[in-house]
């Protein structure tokens, strides 16, 4: 069973071909036309989310189904051998969208239950559709690569600078000035240290702190008065990108000398940063979905997914990830590379499992 009339591979074949990379209009046209055609009536909304519902108004139960039609740049070319798809946006995520389509089409809720189709246009970016996303759901099964398995969990990624500020002197007298290329020495020290003691994440395990990027200074014969060095935030539940920042600015403070101003500001962006998120892996969304995927020919394992994803928008209500395709593979990268492709046999087995999901949570 693959949906209402849907064929996930035949939409999926018609989807990979046009480019989303740059601008998601023509994709977005060709998924408007999808439900269109199965009497959707989906909406368009200001952020470019595009929405279609079917079932009671004022649910008791109303479960979402996520993706994202926008991909990484370059736009890949599609091609097609036997039980592949090659080409950008095949696995990530426009074979999750097939599987997710064939899904809402073959709903059939019952009268006090809701099924909405959910989709944002700029996930790869800033996620300002996600942001904007008014749906109020109690559920959510949002649409990614991950083998066919239920990810309950994915670290937050969170991104910000650090600082330094000293006061510039001659080389040749360093002592009467403060140097901020100095100041680094003590605060490497404590982002090496700075989760020691910190319990690990049942699930993700421990979070990260690296440093990325770093530039200071204006003259080879000078001491440097400022000195900058970017940070990279991999986080685990509970911990919020304010609660990150203030935690660091603390430690930092603690150990750069008093001579040196120290501060650390999170990179600005328009929406908020892609928090962790945990869903309880016994809650009935996360082992309907498993024993679907299991029931349609997958592994249907429950484990933690490795990227950060919009899921954690619709958190604190249970959300899971889940979808044909790979991140990577045996021989190296899959989603956002050159050689992205999806099994045709994935995506339809994902399709099945959704549907047999779906149906279990709302009907």
């Amino acid at each position: 069973m693959s949906g209402d009339g849907l064929d996930p591979v035949s939409f999926l074949e018609r989807a990979v071909p046009v480019a989303s990379n740059d601008d998601v209009e023509a994709m977005r046209e060709l998924l408007v036309e999808t439900l269109d055609s199965h009497g959707a009536d989906p909406t368009v909304d200001d952020a470019g989310n595009t929405i279609a519902s079917k079932g009671a108004s004022d649910p008791e139960t109303h479960l979402v189904l996520n993706t994202h039609i926008d991909t990484v740049s370059p736009h890949i070319p599609y091609e097609r051998e036997d039980g592949i798809i090659h080409g950008r946006g095949s696995c990530d995520a426009k074979g999750p969208l097939a599987a997710l389509l064939a899904a809402f089409f073959a709903a059939d809720p019952a009268p006090d239950a809701r099924v909405t189709l959910a989709i944002t246009p700029d996930e790869e970016l800033l996620s300002t559709g996600a942001a904007a996303l008014d749906v109020d759901g109690d559920m959510y099964i949002v649409g990614e690569p991950t083998g066919l398995d239920v990810c309950t969990a994915a670290k937050g990624r969170f991104e910000g600078t650090v600082t330094l500020g000293g006061v510039a002197a001659h080389a040749a007298e360093p002592a009467s000035g403060a140097n901020a290329i100095d100041a680094l020495e003590p605060v490497l020290r404590a982002i090496r240290s700075f989760d020691d003691g910190r319990d690990a994440h049942p699930d993700l395990g421990a979070a990260t702190l690296t440093p990325t990027m770093v530039d200071g200074g204006e003259n080879s014969n000078q001491v440097p008065a400022a000195c900058r060095l970017v940070v990279d935030r991999r986080s685990v539940p509970p911990e919020t990108a304010d609660g990150f920042r203030t935690s660091l600015v603390e430690t930092l403070r603690s150990v750069v000398a008093d001579d040196v101003d120290v501060d650390f500001e999170l990179t600005e962006r328009p929406t908020p940063f892609l928090e962790a998120f945990a869903t309880d892996p016994d809650h009935e969304l996360v082992t309907a979905l498993a024993d679907a995927s299991r029931g349609a020919g997958g592994r249907g394992d429950v484990r933690p997914f490795t990227a950060a994803t919009e899921a954690s928008y619709f958190s604190p209500a249970p959300v899971v990830v889940f979808g044909p395709g790979v991140l990577a593979d045996d021989e190296g990268a899959v989603a956002h590379a050159d050689r992205e492709y999806v099994l045709t046999d994935h995506v339809r087995t994902a399709a099945k499992a959704l549907v047999d999901a779906v149906d279990h949570l709302v009907a």
